[in-house]
């Protein structure tokens, strides 16, 4: 495999609506640049970029593909990236080691959804964009197309190609007419004449314009001049790209293979070099320059494992060279690690590369410790490059092995696939009793499901997850229990009087008949903060040997509370009178006598049930926020208020957890696919009191069945 400069490589990651045509547009470059020898098929499953059983059954790209070809010494690594909102975190990872976003849209189409979520995430990666509108062989209306483009994304957004029929473009940047055949790379070429001549002229005038109005030299020789001749015109287009003040709009079709050489050459043109592009952030706030002769450093941006290879380590060189035989330190686990194989891919085929120079892209395979987002370098070293911030998960389910005694086999499944996709996460909830897979949406956790099954031979049921309620009181209350039993011999004595009350965090009012006399807070397992009070006096208990035991009972009796066997919480418990037996008291019997004189007082303290409220914020297009504002008031949600993002409107919302636990879905269907939402929890909250009954009716159901 040959070793390119950092200076001919060009890192781009296709992104896009579904079905827009990315994976077919790679298939088409890598037949027109001759890496395959012919065209693959979506439908039969033989493209080189989707070649996972899950994909291939799905029709749809899933994981990103790291493909290249070489165009006229050029190296163009190329990412094709899924399109599928669920699957963002490939596009996340892809867009970190992109120097450039292809953004592709249906020339029949225009901008849809996957559209402007895959320019949000350009955006805040602020990665310079090439627009291609493919399928431009399929009937449209272009000009209709190219100013719904222009009102979404701005002024910025030039054409530099138009369709002049057939099999045939005219291109503003060589003022020439380029007519495409699928047996050669280059295209015929033909000067312009008519009505075609006037209108690329116009359209000429207006790039020349926006090129020269970014740069100031450009501009005076344009002045002088009365135009730029089109390398002139190349060269600070190429500029004003890297800039994010141009995004070009070209033209392809991938079935019919139109315009893929000339893409080609313009990316290699257009796009910034690793040597141009931004240096490497590090995790403490600086950059690592890319230089091929400095010091190696790589950082690991995706990991797979591919069936008789084993697990594939993605990466990026930020500086140096690597060579197999190379050993490195990782950064996080201080793990030695030697590069055996060193890969080139294209899919699942894969050239064996000696180097891989500052700025490139590769593959290595059978490292002992290294995983997603972890940093390689000499030993010794301290630079660490900045990790990836993958999306929050917005969707969860419950997951157990469907077989019994398969749970070993399932959690090394799940962490297997976690490592592979971060975006998916592993949440052991012991407090419910269950275990939750929660990641960006339904499709991503059911594609879990199958590579669980397809992997590791498991099957899983995905259930909607438990919601964890607390219980509490509204008001004061005393109660008063003696434990006695007597067995022959010592026996058991314990007699103990406590009062509770809600607890806000302040300090305790005592009232004239309690003597205070010292006060403990404790964070219980599940959470939640509890004061416990002595106010015993005249050691009619000793505390000193006992307190620990009362402490114990009360949190026993919190842990499965008395209206629905849900953890209390928000309590204070004050200790202020009782008895003990100087031979048959004991730590066992205080323990069972405060965790019944704790329920006593909670049922005569007007308990409630206390319900998770979550923060939630929802962004969808203006003509949707009547639906979902709608919806949303029919989850028992509050509204907060509502503010323009972008071209969205984010609606500010409180709901119960238990009402949003599917949303993702909902908003999903009521936005036509352009809708998300995020939701974080903000506090636990008392429920209506006929969906406490319903809860607690289904909680004494359940225990009955056991």
């Amino acid at each position: 495999m040959k070793v390119y400069d950092s200076g001919d490589i060009r890192n781009v990651v296709f992104v896009g609506h579904q079905g827009s045509g990315k994976t077919l547009l790679c298939e088409a470059m890598l037949h027109a640049t001759g890496a395959i020898s012919r065209m693959g098929s979506l439908d039969e499953g033989s493209t080189v970029s989707d070649y996972h059983d899950v994909e291939t059954q799905r029709k749809m790209s899933i994981f990103a593909s790291l493909l290249h070809v070489e165009h006229k010494g050029t190296k163009l690594n190329i990412i094709d990236a899924p399109g599928y909102p669920d699957f963002v975190g490939e596009v996340v990872a892809s867009m970190r080691v992109a120097d450039a976003a292809v953004l592709l849209m249906s020339a029949a189409d225009g901008v849809q959804v996957g559209t402007e979520l895959s320019w949000g995430y350009a955006e805040k990666a602020e990665k310079p964009v090439i627009m291609v509108l493919n399928h431009c062989d399929k009937e449209g209306d272009f000009d209709a197309i190219v100013g719904g483009i222009k009102e979404r994304f701005g002024r910025g957004a030039t054409v530099l190609q138009t369709p002049a029929g057939g099999h045939s473009l005219i291109d503003i940047l060589s003022m020439r007419k380029l007519t495409f055949h699928k047996s050669k790379l280059e295209p015929d070429v033909a000067e312009l004449e008519g009505a075609a001549k006037s209108d690329a002229e116009a359209l000429r005038t207006a790039l020349v314009e926006m090129v020269a109005e970014n740069d100031e030299a450009l501009m005076e020789r344009y002045l002088e001049q009365g135009g730029l001749s089109e390398d002139e015109l190349q060269t600070g287009l190429r500029a004003a790209v890297k800039a994010r003040q141009i995004f070009p709009i070209l033209l392809t079709s991938a079935s019919e293979q139109i315009g893929i050489g000339r893409l080609c050459a313009l990316l290699s043109a257009l796009c910034p070099s690793p040597l141009d592009a931004p240096a490497t952030p590090t995790a403490e706030g600086g950059t690592i320059k890319c230089d091929a002769a400095g010091e190696p450093v790589a950082f690991v941006y995706r990991t797979l494992t591919e069936q008789h290879v084993g697990d594939y380590s993605f990466l990026k060189v930020a500086s140096g060279t690597l060579e197999q035989g190379m050993d490195l330190e990782n950064a996080q686990t201080s793990s030695l690690e030697r590069l055996g194989g060193i890969f080139a891919l294209n899919g699942r085929h894969r050239d064996t590369a000696q180097k891989v120079v500052a700025g490139d892209l590769g593959a290595v395979v059978k490292l002992k410790d290294t995983h997603t987002n972890q940093t390689l370098h000499h030993k010794g070293a301290k630079v660490v490059v900045a990790p990836i911030e993958f999306p929050e998960p917005r969707y969860k389910c419950a997951i157990k092995a469907v077989n019994a005694g398969e749970e070993d086999k399932l959690s090394a499944g799940l962490h297997k696939i976690a490592e592979e996709d971060p975006s998916l996460r592993i949440i052991h909830d012991s407090e419910m009793n269950q275990m939750l897979l929660a990641g960006v949406g339904e499709m991503q956790l059911e594609v879990a499901r199958a590579r669980l099954k397809a992997r590791f031979g498991v099957d899983v049921a995905l259930t909607i997850p438990k919601v964890s309620y607390r219980e509490t009181v509204q008001t004061g209350a005393r109660a008063s229990y003696r434990h006695k039993k007597q067995t022959g011999g010592a026996g058991q004595f314990a007699d103990i009087s406590m009062a509770i009350e809600p607890f806000d965090g302040g300090e305790y009012q005592a009232p004239a008949d309690i003597n205070v006399r010292n006060a403990t807070r404790v964070k219980t397992d599940w959470g939640a903060e509890i004061e416990f009070v002595d106010a015993i006096v005249s050691g009619v208990i000793d505390m000193k040997r006992f307190f620990g035991a009362i402490q114990k009972g009360v949190l026993d009796a919190m842990h499965a509370g008395p209206i629905a066997g849900y953890p209390c919480g928000s309590v204070r418990i004050v200790i202020f009178d009782g008895k003990m037996h100087a031979v048959d008291s004991n730590e066992n019997a205080f323990k069972t006598a405060s965790r019944m004189c704790f329920r006593e007082a909670f049922a005569q303290a007007q308990p409630v049930l206390l319900e998770p409220i979550m923060d939630v914020e929802v962004f969808v297009p203006e003509e949707f926020t009547g639906d979902v504002m709608g919806d949303l008031n029919t989850r028992r949600a509050r509204i907060q208020g509502m503010q323009a993002e972008g071209p969205f409107q984010k609606i500010v919302a409180q709901a119960p957890e238990v009402e949003i636990l599917r949303y993702a879905t909902t908003v999903r269907s009521l936005t036509q696919g352009r809708g998300m939402h995020t939701a974080r929890f903000r506090a636990y909250a008392p429920m209506p009191r006929n969906v406490q009954e319903k809860i607690v009716a289904e909680a004494q159901k359940a225990k009955t069945e056991e």
